[in-house]
């Protein structure tokens, strides 16, 4: 039966439950967890579904651990990390993975962590572990100045393909410096300025490797068809003998003060449709909030059914799109609220309605059946994101770094089930006020009117209340 056939036939039964899924059991996933004598962490997931196994390396910086003047350097630094290292040669790391059969390579780098991972058959669980270890303990002997070179210009052409020079790249730069003074980390995004890029050094790239990427502050997550007594004995074949090392300290920066409302207008060259975005700061990721957040996200702007889904793009036919989310990251989190407009929609007056229904939802509660809808599609989301033994490497690492422990599906469900309209309403109204609101418009070149009329660029300017 097709998922989304399931999907409507389980909401239907949990909208109708008087219990609504509250003795649901969580997803039970077997997990061995353990330390190596020097620090590193090991999470072990078997499943002999398949013939294949996900190997996840995740070490605990990111973005958030970057200084004034350094923005960009862990996403730079996570290229660096395919240059090459003492035994694989340089810039063999794709090659080697792709003649052992590897389907899903790449790394990845946000706020919180950088991951490095592939998916390989069954047989081939060495030679992931061999690459891996060999550039946690052997990446600086091809650290070069012309690696750095090459990578320096891929990730600066990255930011220009993904941000510079798309569609609504300028806003989402303008709502992190509304939200984020100097020198929080969350300021710049995690791909950087281009003038911190071209200011890194050689040094500074072996500095940042010293520091960040001991065993101590590294996790590894092996997924999939394998025998437990042959990974531990991989594992410490090949990670063992690195040295114990001091775990470096993160410093937790909370979310500056925002001095709203403030509101500012960006010309973008390359957006089609004028979008107002509302943002603001709230509870951390799995803090309390959090889940209550992501709930009234689903109710606000759940397609087909959220609030401002309903009113602007169906009834009113004002808006082409409405986005509502949580996004939860370990410092702060940021709840979004974008509407893309429709040429012939007023943005005064749709400004105005999307700020009516935050008030509402600031002064009531949301309906109960709203958050029930909400809690089984976050439920299903959750449950159909463990399909790929990636995403549950992935997964089993979130909750080892934020929780302590892998095996964290039970408490995670239990935020959204232990959830009512009175806790989503309270949340609401401590985190959506008018004082903490920034907003971004922005404006197609099309679309701007004579010079003068309207506030451009960077301007910020204080609006009113909701």
């Amino acid at each position: 039966m097709p998922r989304q056939i399931l999907f409507f036939l389980s909401l239907a039964a949990f909208l109708t439950s008087p219990a609504w899924a509250a003795d649901a059991a969580a997803p039970e996933l077997r997990t061995i967890d353990y330390r190596l004598p020097n620090g590193l962490r090991v999470i072990l997931h078997p499943d002999h579904s398949a013939p294949l196994v996900a190997v996840d390396v995740w070490y605990d910086v990111g973005s958030g651990d970057e200084v004034l003047g350094r923005s960009g350097f862990a996403h730079l630094f996570e290229h660096m990390m395919f240059q090459g290292s003492r035994h694989t040669g340089e810039d063999q790391h794709f090659n080697l993975l792709r003649k052992s059969g590897a389907s899903n390579i790449n790394g990845t780098t946000n706020t919180d962590r950088t991951n490095y991972f592939e998916v390989l058959p069954a047989n081939q669980l060495e030679t992931a572990l061999w690459l891996e270890s060999d550039r946690m303990g052997w990446l600086p002997d091809l650290l070069t100045q012309n690696s750095l070179n090459n990578q320096r210009d891929v990730v600066r052409n990255e930011r220009r393909q993904r941000y510079d020079n798309v569609p609504y790249g300028k806003e989402r730069f303008a709502i992190n410096q509304l939200l984020y003074a100097e020198p929080h980390p969350y300021r710049y995004l995690t791909i950087g300025r281009h003038e911190d890029l071209e200011a890194a050094k050689l040094e500074d790239v072996r500095a940042f490797f010293d520091k960040w990427y001991a065993p101590s502050n590294a996790s590894l997550c092996i997924a999939g068809d394998f025998d437990e007594p042959d990974a531990r004995r991989l594992v410490e074949k090949w990670f063992a003998d690195f040295p114990k090392m001091n775990r470096p300290t993160h410093v937790i920066v909370p979310p500056p003060p925002v001095a709203g409302p403030l509101r500012q207008v960006v010309e973008d060259p390359f957006a089609r449709l004028r979008r107002v975005h509302f943002a603001w700061h709230s509870p951390a990721h799995f803090a309390k909030g959090d889940a209550e957040l992501d709930i009234l996200a689903s109710a606000l702007g759940a397609p087909g059914t959220g609030r401002l889904e309903q009113l602007l793009v169906h009834e009113k036919q004002w808006a082409q799109s409405v986005s509502v989310s949580q996004a939860s990251a370990r410092m702060s989190s940021v709840f979004h609220v974008t509407v893309d407009l429709r040429p012939e929609a007023d943005l005064a007056v749709v400004e105005k309605a999307v700020l009516a229904e935050i008030a509402r939802v600031c002064e009531e509660p949301i309906a109960t059946a709203e958050v029930r809808r909400a809690i089984v599609s976050i439920e299903s989301g959750f449950v159909w994101g463990l399909e790929s033994l990636i995403a549950r490497a992935d997964t089993l690492q979130q909750y080892a770094q934020t929780l302590g422990k892998p095996d964290g599906f039970a408490w995670d469900l239990q935020r959204y089930r232990d959830a009512d309209a009175a806790k989503v309403l309270l949340v609401a109204r401590t985190v959506l006020t008018a004082s903490a609101r920034v907003e971004v418009v922005t404006m197609p070149a099309s679309a701007l009117p004579q010079a003068g009329s309207l506030p451009l660029a960077t301007a910020t300017t204080p609006t009113g209340g909701k």
